[in-house]
This record gives C-alpha cells, sequence and structure tokens, in this order.
C-alpha cells in the first residue's frame, strides 16, 4: 500500500498544528488512477492545493473524506499500486 499525502513542500512556512482542509475528492475508492493525476483538492492556510497520486494504481481507501481536516504528515488515502 502507497499513502497519498499532501506534498511537503506545501506545508513550509505553515505554523505547527494548523491543519488543511479535504475541499473535494475527484476519485472515488475502488478507482484506477494515474501517477500525477490530481484525486483531491484541499485548502491550506486559504490556498487551493492538488493532491496528486504518487503512483499509478487503485486507490484503495479515502482515510479523510471531504470536509474535514488534516494535520501535516497524515495519509489522506491509500492505493495500490498497478
Amino acid at each position: 500500500m502507497i499513502d497519498i499525502t499532501l506534498a511537503d513542500e506545501l506545508w513550509e512556512g505553515v505554523d505547527a498544528g494548523v491543519e488543511a482542509l479535504v475541499d473535494q475528492w475527484l476519485v472515488r475508492e475502488g478507482d484506477h488512477v494515474a501517477a500525477g493525476q490530481v484525486v483531491a483538492k484541499v485548502v491550506l492556510v486559504k490556498t487551493n492545493c492538488d493532491v496528486t497520486a504518487p503512483a499509478s494504481g487503485v486507490l484503495e481507501r479515502i482515510l479523510v473524506p471531504a470536509e474535514q481536516t488534516f494535520a501535516r504528515g497524515r495519509p489522506l488515502a491509500t492505493m495500490r499500486e498497478a
């Protein structure tokens, strides 16, 4: 399994303890995704950010649903590489 996370560089300069919001998922559990495909939209300190698939495969499980917040380093979903 591979974790899908918000890229570390997007958290640079963000205070510890600040959380991001999952605005929407663009894929569903069981969907096939391509490496680099945008799978979710999140908001971090009033900035819209894209979450991309780190590899090609199948989205196994969404761990942070839309409209929920998450902390730095927390996986948003898991996927199985193709």
